[in-house]
């Protein structure tokens, strides 16, 4: 169910609740960008099965999430927070895929105590590191989409009501052409032949509900600084990373891989960034579980 749950700071945050009600431990997952927290329902029946509370708050300006103009990555974690004080839930598992793979992240390292492991699934690294060149091997739309980032919040806004208004009523159907140069065949596949184009056309018709904030407010993060080491995170963090991938490329993970001390590698050849998770789900899933019976 969707329900609207306030955050410290008296912001709208639009939450997913679904798996298992009477799980005093939850799995909290973080969308991809653009995106929403309904990418994450077709996961109800796995948290259900791995008696895990399955929650997925949209970023703020995402779907009826408030705006918060400004926001970092190591801002998130005080909004998981609010949920999980709100529905009396102290553990959870933190999950996120390619956007969201640094607001999981981000869980790990500031909180510690609540978290038990991370599993970042083609998540996007830090921007402006000198050992990680950061668009190097993207699609040409997320190269332009991201050097558009860097010039600021006016261009970035422009270019998104210039180039991106198709998104808003995107069709099922339609999402591969539209994706163009950042899916390879095996995501094709994975949209047209696996069920992941319904989901997330879905989502993206629903995550513009108010507008282009959080899909520029996520790329003006990507830009910046996290907020947080992540070479202190102290919690297990498994790093999924498709070799195939032109939106978040293989080096992003490998560089986690080698920051993170506490990581370990899930690193799948043939893979992409959509394919991935479409392919490898139980596994995901088993190995992120697996860090609550240890």
């Amino acid at each position: 169910m969707l329900q609207i749950i306030k955050s410290r700071d008296g912001r709208d945050l639009d939450v997913l609740i679904a798996g298992d009600m009477n799980s005093d431990t939850a799995l909290v997952c973080h969308h991809g960008t653009p995106s929403d927290a309904t990418i994450w329902s077709n996961w109800h029946q796995d948290a259900l099965e791995n008696q895990l509370l399955l929650i997925a708050i949209s970023r703020p300006g995402y779907g009826l999430s408030d705006r918060k103009a400004g926001r970092t990555i190591s801002s998130v974690p005080e909004d998981v927070e609010d949920v999980l004080d709100h529905l009396d839930i102290h553990e959870f598992l933190s999950i996120g895929w390619s956007g969201g793979g640094p607001h999981a992240l981000a869980c790990g390292a500031l909180l510690p105590n609540r978290c038990k492991a991370v599993s970042s699934l083609a998540g996007v690294g830090p921007y402006g590191e000198p050992d990680l060149d950061f668009l190097e091997g993207m699609g040409p739309e997320n190269v332009e989409e991201f050097g558009i980032a860097l010039q600021g919040e006016a261009p970035l806004r422009i270019w998104m009501e210039e180039s991106a208004e198709a998104y808003r009523t995107i069709s099922d159907d339609d999402l591969a052409a539209a994706l163009g140069g950042l899916v390879p065949e095996v995501d094709v596949v994975a949209l047209n032949e696996q069920g992941l184009a319904a989901v997330w056309a879905s989502s993206m018709r629903r995550c513009f509900t108010n507008g282009w904030d959080g899909w520029i407010d996520d790329n003006l993060a990507f830009c910046a600084r996290w907020g947080f080491d992540p070479s202190l995170i102290s919690v297990p963090v498994t790093v999924w990373q498709g070799d195939l991938d032109l939106m978040v490329p293989f080096s992003h993970g490998e560089w986690l891989l080698k920051h993170i001390p506490t990581s370990k590698p899930r690193l799948e050849m043939g893979h992409g960034h959509l394919s991935l998770v479409a392919d490898c789900k139980q596994s995901i899933i088993d190995d992120l579980t697996s860090f609550l019976q240890s």
